[in-house]
Protein backbone atom coordinates (compact mmCIF):
# COMPACT_ATOMS: atom_id res chain seq x y z
CA UNK A 1 0.00 0.00 0.00
CA UNK A 2 2.85 2.37 0.78
CA UNK A 3 4.50 2.32 -2.76
CA UNK A 4 0.88 2.80 -4.14
CA UNK A 5 1.07 5.91 -1.87
CA UNK A 6 4.24 7.01 -3.03
CA UNK A 7 3.48 6.22 -7.12
CA UNK A 8 0.02 8.29 -6.22
CA UNK A 9 2.06 11.05 -5.01
CA UNK A 10 4.75 11.68 -7.80
CA UNK A 11 1.52 11.18 -10.12
CA UNK A 12 -0.33 14.16 -8.75
CA UNK A 13 2.86 16.31 -8.49
CA UNK A 14 3.77 15.59 -11.98
CA UNK A 15 0.13 16.83 -12.92
CA UNK A 16 0.74 20.03 -10.72
CA UNK A 17 3.54 21.05 -13.52
CA UNK A 18 3.08 23.63 -16.16
CA UNK A 19 5.81 21.32 -17.97
CA UNK A 20 7.12 17.87 -17.94
CA UNK A 21 9.72 18.61 -20.15
CA UNK A 22 11.39 21.86 -20.77
CA UNK A 23 14.01 22.23 -23.89
CA UNK A 24 16.34 25.65 -23.54
CA UNK A 25 17.63 26.17 -27.25
CA UNK A 26 20.53 28.79 -27.26
CA UNK A 27 21.24 30.38 -30.36
CA UNK A 28 24.71 31.63 -30.11
CA UNK A 29 24.44 35.48 -31.28
CA UNK A 30 20.69 35.36 -31.33
CA UNK A 31 19.04 39.05 -32.14
CA UNK A 32 15.39 39.96 -31.82
CA UNK A 33 15.26 40.88 -35.27
CA UNK A 34 15.72 37.26 -36.68
CA UNK A 35 11.90 36.74 -35.38
CA UNK A 36 10.42 40.16 -35.71
CA UNK A 37 11.50 40.79 -39.41
CA UNK A 38 10.23 39.27 -42.47
CA UNK A 39 13.27 38.79 -44.32
CA UNK A 40 14.99 36.52 -41.44
CA UNK A 41 14.55 32.39 -42.21
CA UNK A 42 12.60 31.40 -39.15
CA UNK A 43 10.13 29.80 -39.96
CA UNK A 44 9.66 27.71 -36.74
CA UNK A 45 11.03 29.90 -34.42
CA UNK A 46 8.21 32.55 -35.99
CA UNK A 47 5.62 29.89 -35.83
CA UNK A 48 6.46 29.84 -31.78
CA UNK A 49 6.91 33.42 -31.45
CA UNK A 50 3.40 34.15 -32.67
CA UNK A 51 1.54 30.93 -31.00
CA UNK A 52 3.42 32.16 -27.33
CA UNK A 53 5.52 34.92 -25.83
CA UNK A 54 7.89 36.58 -27.23
CA UNK A 55 10.37 39.33 -26.36
CA UNK A 56 11.47 43.00 -27.80
CA UNK A 57 14.90 42.21 -26.50
CA UNK A 58 16.88 40.62 -23.85
CA UNK A 59 19.23 42.46 -21.84
CA UNK A 60 22.57 40.38 -21.17
CA UNK A 61 25.83 40.43 -18.76
CA UNK A 62 28.74 41.96 -18.71
CA UNK A 63 30.74 41.24 -20.43
CA UNK A 64 28.33 40.00 -23.07
CA UNK A 65 30.00 36.97 -24.19
CA UNK A 66 29.09 33.47 -24.47
CA UNK A 67 30.61 31.45 -21.27
CA UNK A 68 29.19 34.17 -18.84
CA UNK A 69 25.78 34.68 -20.47
CA UNK A 70 25.36 31.05 -20.63
CA UNK A 71 25.72 30.49 -17.08
CA UNK A 72 23.08 32.98 -16.22
CA UNK A 73 20.86 31.65 -17.99
CA UNK A 74 21.11 28.63 -15.84
CA UNK A 75 21.95 30.04 -12.29
CA UNK A 76 19.79 32.72 -12.38
CA UNK A 77 22.76 34.38 -11.08
CA UNK A 78 24.90 37.63 -12.67
CA UNK A 79 29.12 36.99 -13.36
CA UNK A 80 29.82 38.51 -10.44
CA UNK A 81 27.93 36.15 -7.94
CA UNK A 82 28.33 32.84 -10.65
CA UNK A 83 31.88 33.05 -10.88
CA UNK A 84 32.46 32.82 -14.40
CA UNK A 85 33.19 36.18 -15.03
CA UNK A 86 34.52 36.10 -18.79
CA UNK A 87 35.16 32.60 -21.25
CA UNK A 88 38.95 31.91 -20.33
CA UNK A 89 40.06 32.94 -17.19
CA UNK A 90 43.07 35.44 -16.52
CA UNK A 91 46.33 34.37 -17.69
CA UNK A 92 48.79 36.25 -15.38
CA UNK A 93 52.21 33.80 -16.39
CA UNK A 94 51.80 34.22 -20.63
CA UNK A 95 50.53 30.32 -20.06
CA UNK A 96 47.30 29.84 -22.21
CA UNK A 97 44.53 29.05 -18.86
CA UNK A 98 42.01 27.16 -21.37
CA UNK A 99 38.39 28.19 -20.88
CA UNK A 100 35.96 27.72 -18.00
CA UNK A 101 35.10 24.19 -19.23
CA UNK A 102 34.13 22.70 -15.57
CA UNK A 103 31.06 22.88 -14.12
CA UNK A 104 32.49 22.87 -10.61
CA UNK A 105 33.94 26.67 -11.59
CA UNK A 106 30.34 27.92 -11.08
CA UNK A 107 29.44 29.03 -7.44
CA UNK A 108 25.96 29.05 -7.18
CA UNK A 109 23.28 26.51 -7.44
CA UNK A 110 22.27 25.38 -11.52
CA UNK A 111 18.59 24.21 -13.04
CA UNK A 112 20.96 20.92 -13.21
CA UNK A 113 21.53 20.22 -9.58
CA UNK A 114 17.84 21.30 -9.23
CA UNK A 115 16.72 19.02 -11.50
CA UNK A 116 18.47 16.31 -10.31
CA UNK A 117 17.52 16.94 -6.59
CA UNK A 118 13.85 16.24 -7.88
CA UNK A 119 14.64 13.00 -8.87
CA UNK A 120 14.04 14.11 -12.39
CA UNK A 121 16.44 14.01 -15.59
CA UNK A 122 18.35 16.10 -17.58
CA UNK A 123 20.41 16.39 -20.80
CA UNK A 124 22.40 18.98 -22.87
CA UNK A 125 24.54 19.16 -26.24
CA UNK A 126 27.32 21.33 -26.43
CA UNK A 127 26.65 23.76 -23.23
CA UNK A 128 29.59 25.89 -22.03
CA UNK A 129 31.03 25.19 -18.59
CA UNK A 130 29.35 21.43 -18.40
CA UNK A 131 32.06 19.38 -17.99
CA UNK A 132 31.58 16.79 -15.21
CA UNK A 133 28.12 18.34 -14.60
CA UNK A 134 25.28 16.86 -12.88
CA UNK A 135 23.41 15.96 -16.50
CA UNK A 136 22.44 12.64 -17.01
CA UNK A 137 22.67 12.73 -20.81
CA UNK A 138 26.16 15.07 -21.86
CA UNK A 139 28.17 16.13 -24.52
CA UNK A 140 29.70 19.01 -23.05
CA UNK A 141 31.70 21.73 -25.07
CA UNK A 142 35.44 21.36 -24.74
CA UNK A 143 38.86 21.09 -26.16
CA UNK A 144 42.32 20.05 -25.62
CA UNK A 145 44.52 23.31 -25.75
CA UNK A 146 47.17 21.01 -27.91
CA UNK A 147 45.91 19.42 -30.98
CA UNK A 148 43.86 20.33 -33.00
CA UNK A 149 40.91 17.52 -32.25
CA UNK A 150 37.82 18.88 -31.44
CA UNK A 151 35.95 15.59 -32.00
CA UNK A 152 37.55 13.26 -29.12
CA UNK A 153 37.56 15.72 -25.91
CA UNK A 154 33.87 15.53 -26.02
CA UNK A 155 33.82 11.53 -26.47
CA UNK A 156 35.95 11.42 -23.34
CA UNK A 157 33.70 13.80 -21.35
CA UNK A 158 30.49 12.38 -22.07
CA UNK A 159 27.90 11.69 -19.54
CA UNK A 160 27.20 8.55 -19.07
CA UNK A 161 30.02 6.60 -20.93
CA UNK A 162 29.63 5.51 -24.09
CA UNK A 163 26.53 8.31 -24.99
CA UNK A 164 28.35 10.06 -27.97
CA UNK A 165 29.17 6.35 -29.09
CA UNK A 166 25.44 5.36 -29.01
CA UNK A 167 24.36 9.10 -30.73
CA UNK A 168 26.80 7.78 -33.10
CA UNK A 169 25.23 4.57 -34.23
CA UNK A 170 21.46 5.69 -33.46
CA UNK A 171 21.56 8.98 -34.89
CA UNK A 172 24.48 10.78 -36.93
CA UNK A 173 26.52 8.23 -38.05
CA UNK A 174 30.49 8.44 -36.76
CA UNK A 175 31.47 12.09 -36.78
CA UNK A 176 34.60 13.29 -37.51
CA UNK A 177 36.05 17.19 -37.78
CA UNK A 178 34.62 17.76 -41.43
CA UNK A 179 31.12 16.35 -40.19
CA UNK A 180 31.34 18.55 -36.99
CA UNK A 181 33.13 21.58 -37.42
CA UNK A 182 31.68 25.05 -36.34
CA UNK A 183 32.90 26.39 -40.35
CA UNK A 184 30.06 24.11 -41.38
CA UNK A 185 26.30 24.30 -40.91
CA UNK A 186 26.25 20.83 -41.20
CA UNK A 187 27.05 21.04 -37.33
CA UNK A 188 23.30 22.51 -35.98
CA UNK A 189 21.77 19.59 -38.33
CA UNK A 190 23.36 17.50 -35.93
CA UNK A 191 23.27 19.02 -32.54
CA UNK A 192 19.61 19.13 -33.04
CA UNK A 193 19.54 15.68 -34.06
CA UNK A 194 21.19 14.38 -30.86
CA UNK A 195 18.57 16.40 -29.21
CA UNK A 196 15.55 15.58 -31.29
CA UNK A 197 16.78 11.31 -30.52
CA UNK A 198 17.14 12.21 -26.53
CA UNK A 199 13.90 13.46 -25.98
CA UNK A 200 12.10 11.32 -28.12
CA UNK A 201 13.98 8.04 -26.77
CA UNK A 202 14.91 9.33 -22.56
CA UNK A 203 12.21 12.13 -22.80
CA UNK A 204 14.02 14.14 -20.25
CA UNK A 205 13.00 16.90 -18.34
CA UNK A 206 15.62 19.63 -18.95
CA UNK A 207 17.44 19.73 -22.49
CA UNK A 208 19.73 22.42 -22.82
CA UNK A 209 21.28 22.95 -26.35
CA UNK A 210 23.95 24.83 -27.83
CA UNK A 211 23.84 26.23 -31.39
CA UNK A 212 26.93 28.19 -32.64
CA UNK A 213 26.78 29.17 -36.16
CA UNK A 214 25.01 32.07 -36.10
CA UNK A 215 27.60 33.71 -34.06
CA UNK A 216 30.51 32.74 -35.92
CA UNK A 217 29.32 34.08 -39.39
CA UNK A 218 28.82 37.64 -37.32
CA UNK A 219 31.73 37.40 -36.49
CA UNK A 220 33.29 37.11 -39.78
CA UNK A 221 30.71 38.94 -41.99
CA UNK A 222 29.17 40.98 -39.33
CA UNK A 223 25.22 41.65 -38.88
CA UNK A 224 24.52 41.05 -42.30
CA UNK A 225 27.39 38.89 -43.54
CA UNK A 226 26.01 36.53 -46.63
CA UNK A 227 26.43 33.23 -44.85
CA UNK A 228 24.20 34.86 -41.53
CA UNK A 229 20.50 33.81 -42.95
CA UNK A 230 21.86 30.18 -43.78
CA UNK A 231 22.82 29.81 -40.25
CA UNK A 232 19.83 31.07 -38.49
CA UNK A 233 18.26 28.54 -40.80
CA UNK A 234 19.79 25.92 -39.98
CA UNK A 235 19.69 26.50 -36.44
CA UNK A 236 15.78 27.18 -37.26
CA UNK A 237 16.14 23.50 -39.13
CA UNK A 238 17.25 22.13 -36.01
CA UNK A 239 14.28 23.55 -33.57
CA UNK A 240 12.00 21.74 -35.90
CA UNK A 241 13.35 18.88 -36.10
CA UNK A 242 13.37 18.85 -32.07
CA UNK A 243 9.83 19.72 -32.16
CA UNK A 244 8.79 17.00 -34.49
CA UNK A 245 10.19 14.39 -32.14
CA UNK A 246 8.34 16.05 -29.04
CA UNK A 247 5.33 15.05 -31.04
CA UNK A 248 6.44 11.64 -32.31
CA UNK A 249 7.15 10.94 -28.43
CA UNK A 250 3.63 11.70 -27.42
CA UNK A 251 5.06 14.65 -25.35
CA UNK A 252 3.90 17.58 -27.19
CA UNK A 253 1.63 18.97 -25.01
CA UNK A 254 3.86 18.64 -21.89
CA UNK A 255 7.05 20.28 -23.94
CA UNK A 256 8.00 23.77 -23.43
CA UNK A 257 10.57 25.17 -25.38
CA UNK A 258 12.44 28.43 -24.71
CA UNK A 259 14.76 30.10 -27.79
CA UNK A 260 16.74 32.82 -25.81
CA UNK A 261 20.92 33.36 -26.66
CA UNK A 262 23.81 34.94 -24.92
CA UNK A 263 24.36 38.85 -26.79
CA UNK A 264 23.47 40.30 -30.19
CA UNK A 265 26.31 41.56 -32.47
CA UNK A 266 27.80 45.14 -33.30
CA UNK A 267 29.84 45.25 -36.77
CA UNK A 268 33.38 46.41 -36.02
CA UNK A 269 35.34 49.00 -37.59
CA UNK A 270 38.44 49.41 -35.82
CA UNK A 271 40.36 47.72 -32.68
CA UNK A 272 41.86 48.67 -29.41
CA UNK A 273 44.47 47.92 -27.68
CA UNK A 274 44.75 49.38 -24.27
CA UNK A 275 47.97 46.83 -23.09
CA UNK A 276 49.60 49.52 -25.43
CA UNK A 277 49.13 51.86 -23.39
CA UNK A 278 50.18 49.31 -19.86
CA UNK A 279 53.22 48.36 -21.82
CA UNK A 280 54.50 51.69 -22.58
CA UNK A 281 54.01 53.01 -19.25
CA UNK A 282 56.38 50.09 -17.91
CA UNK A 283 53.21 47.80 -16.23
CA UNK A 284 53.73 45.20 -18.23
CA UNK A 285 55.86 43.87 -20.92
CA UNK A 286 54.60 43.85 -24.30
CA UNK A 287 54.76 40.16 -24.67
CA UNK A 288 53.10 39.30 -21.58
CA UNK A 289 54.81 36.53 -20.83
CA UNK A 290 56.85 37.88 -17.40
CA UNK A 291 55.83 37.67 -14.22
CA UNK A 292 56.81 40.70 -13.84
CA UNK A 293 53.99 42.65 -13.94
CA UNK A 294 51.89 45.34 -12.26
CA UNK A 295 48.78 45.21 -14.09
CA UNK A 296 47.00 44.10 -16.96
CA UNK A 297 43.57 44.65 -19.40
CA UNK A 298 41.83 41.13 -19.58
CA UNK A 299 40.37 42.02 -23.45
CA UNK A 300 36.71 40.04 -23.45
CA UNK A 301 35.27 40.78 -26.71
CA UNK A 302 34.60 44.48 -26.84
CA UNK A 303 35.49 44.54 -23.32
CA UNK A 304 38.58 45.13 -21.06
CA UNK A 305 38.83 44.82 -17.65
CA UNK A 306 41.77 45.89 -15.25
CA UNK A 307 43.33 43.57 -12.86
CA UNK A 308 46.37 44.74 -10.68
CA UNK A 309 48.70 41.50 -9.32
CA UNK A 310 48.30 43.07 -6.20
CA UNK A 311 45.06 43.76 -5.25
CA UNK A 312 45.91 46.18 -2.56
CA UNK A 313 48.83 47.92 -4.96
CA UNK A 314 46.68 51.86 -5.26
CA UNK A 315 50.07 53.32 -6.53
CA UNK A 316 49.47 51.55 -9.67
CA UNK A 317 46.30 51.59 -9.84
CA UNK A 318 46.52 55.44 -9.68
CA UNK A 319 49.26 55.11 -12.28
CA UNK A 320 47.02 53.70 -14.34
CA UNK A 321 44.24 56.42 -14.26
CA UNK A 322 47.00 58.88 -14.90
CA UNK A 323 47.58 57.16 -18.21
CA UNK A 324 43.92 56.71 -18.75
CA UNK A 325 43.93 60.60 -17.83
CA UNK A 326 46.81 61.47 -20.15
CA UNK A 327 45.35 59.97 -23.44
CA UNK A 328 44.99 62.26 -26.37
CA UNK A 329 40.88 63.30 -26.62
CA UNK A 330 40.51 61.58 -29.75
CA UNK A 331 41.57 58.60 -28.21
CA UNK A 332 39.31 58.74 -24.88
CA UNK A 333 36.35 59.50 -27.27
CA UNK A 334 36.60 56.06 -28.15
CA UNK A 335 35.48 54.54 -24.61
CA UNK A 336 34.47 54.98 -21.40
CA UNK A 337 36.08 54.00 -18.37
CA UNK A 338 33.30 51.43 -16.35
CA UNK A 339 34.67 52.39 -12.04
CA UNK A 340 34.46 49.47 -9.38
CA UNK A 341 30.56 50.57 -8.24
CA UNK A 342 28.85 50.35 -11.83
CA UNK A 343 31.16 46.86 -11.86
CA UNK A 344 29.33 45.81 -8.71
CA UNK A 345 26.10 47.14 -9.76
CA UNK A 346 26.17 45.49 -13.17
CA UNK A 347 27.17 42.04 -11.52
CA UNK A 348 31.02 41.63 -13.56
CA UNK A 349 33.93 39.82 -12.54
CA UNK A 350 34.48 41.67 -8.13
CA UNK A 351 38.08 41.33 -8.81
CA UNK A 352 38.13 43.97 -11.59
CA UNK A 353 39.09 47.72 -10.50
CA UNK A 354 37.82 49.12 -13.33
CA UNK A 355 37.18 48.43 -16.87
CA UNK A 356 36.81 49.95 -20.29
CA UNK A 357 33.89 49.54 -22.77
CA UNK A 358 33.95 50.94 -26.01
CA UNK A 359 31.88 52.58 -28.13
CA UNK A 360 29.96 50.91 -30.72
CA UNK A 361 32.23 49.75 -33.63
CA UNK A 362 35.32 49.51 -31.85
CA UNK A 363 36.22 45.87 -30.51
CA UNK A 364 38.93 44.85 -27.97
CA UNK A 365 42.42 43.25 -28.47
CA UNK A 366 44.56 41.68 -26.14
CA UNK A 367 47.92 42.83 -27.73
CA UNK A 368 50.57 45.20 -25.64
CA UNK A 369 52.70 45.91 -28.86
CA UNK A 370 52.53 47.58 -31.95
CA UNK A 371 49.84 50.76 -32.91
CA UNK A 372 46.41 51.32 -29.92
CA UNK A 373 44.19 51.62 -32.53
CA UNK A 374 44.04 49.42 -35.55
CA UNK A 375 41.42 48.35 -38.16
CA UNK A 376 39.41 46.10 -37.16
CA UNK A 377 36.26 43.73 -39.44
CA UNK A 378 33.40 41.75 -39.19
CA UNK A 379 31.51 41.67 -36.18
CA UNK A 380 32.01 41.45 -32.27
CA UNK A 381 30.07 41.51 -28.56
CA UNK A 382 31.39 41.48 -25.10
CA UNK A 383 29.51 45.77 -24.98
CA UNK A 384 28.06 47.29 -22.06
CA UNK A 385 25.24 45.76 -22.06
CA UNK A 386 22.90 49.37 -22.58
CA UNK A 387 21.74 49.36 -26.38
CA UNK A 388 19.72 47.52 -28.55
CA UNK A 389 22.07 46.05 -30.96
CA UNK A 390 23.78 44.02 -27.88
CA UNK A 391 20.31 42.43 -26.90
CA UNK A 392 19.73 38.93 -27.27
CA UNK A 393 16.39 37.64 -28.07
CA UNK A 394 13.61 35.61 -26.34
CA UNK A 395 10.90 33.05 -27.45
CA UNK A 396 9.14 30.63 -25.44
CA UNK A 397 6.47 28.33 -26.80
CA UNK A 398 4.19 25.24 -25.59
CA UNK A 399 3.05 23.68 -22.08
CA UNK A 400 2.67 26.46 -19.46
CA UNK A 401 3.38 29.69 -21.74
CA UNK A 402 0.58 31.92 -22.43
CA UNK A 403 -0.19 32.29 -26.39
CA UNK A 404 0.19 35.45 -28.26
CA UNK A 405 2.15 37.55 -25.74
CA UNK A 406 4.92 39.95 -26.34
CA UNK A 407 6.61 41.46 -23.61
CA UNK A 408 9.22 44.38 -23.88
CA UNK A 409 12.32 43.02 -22.16
CA UNK A 410 13.99 40.67 -19.59
CA UNK A 411 16.80 39.98 -18.39
CA UNK A 412 18.88 36.62 -19.04
CA UNK A 413 18.92 36.05 -15.47
CA UNK A 414 15.45 36.12 -15.51
CA UNK A 415 15.24 33.14 -17.60
CA UNK A 416 16.18 30.42 -14.82
CA UNK A 417 13.24 31.46 -12.78
CA UNK A 418 10.90 30.67 -15.36
CA UNK A 419 12.45 27.40 -15.97
CA UNK A 420 12.23 26.36 -12.51
CA UNK A 421 8.35 27.60 -12.41
CA UNK A 422 7.55 25.24 -15.25
CA UNK A 423 8.88 22.11 -13.84
CA UNK A 424 8.10 22.89 -10.35
CA UNK A 425 11.72 22.97 -9.06
CA UNK A 426 12.96 24.16 -5.50
CA UNK A 427 15.49 26.00 -6.78
CA UNK A 428 16.28 30.02 -5.60
CA UNK A 429 17.82 32.20 -8.31
CA UNK A 430 20.31 34.63 -6.75
CA UNK A 431 19.67 37.70 -9.11
CA UNK A 432 16.44 36.62 -11.03
CA UNK A 433 13.15 37.43 -11.19
CA UNK A 434 9.89 35.38 -12.28
CA UNK A 435 7.86 36.86 -14.76
CA UNK A 436 4.71 35.80 -14.09
CA UNK A 437 2.92 36.95 -16.54
CA UNK A 438 4.28 35.21 -19.03
CA UNK A 439 2.79 31.67 -17.22
CA UNK A 440 -0.75 29.97 -18.67
CA UNK A 441 -2.51 30.87 -15.10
Amino acid sequence: MSCLLLVSSVAVFAQSRLSDHVVLISIDGFRPDFYQEEKWPAPTMKWMAERGVKAEGVRGVFPSVTYPSHTTLVTGAKPGNHGIYYNSPLSTNGENPGWYWYEKEIKVPTLWDAVQQAGMKSASFIWPVTVDAPIDYNIPEFWYLTGGDRIQPMLDKDTPDGFFEELEREVTGKINPNTFNGDYLNREDRTGEMAAYVLEKYKPNFITLHLIATDHFQHEGGRDGEKVPMALAAADRAIGKIKEAAERAGISDRTTFIITGDHGFVNVHSRLSPNVWLANAGLITAEKTSADWKAVFHTSGAAAFLHLKDSNDKKTLEQVRQVLNDLPEKTKKLFRVVEKEELMAVGADPNAELAIAPVRGIAMSSAAQGNDVVPGSGGTHGYFPDFKDIETGFVAYGAGIKSGLEIQQLGLEDVAPLISALLSLEFEAKDGVLMPGILKQ
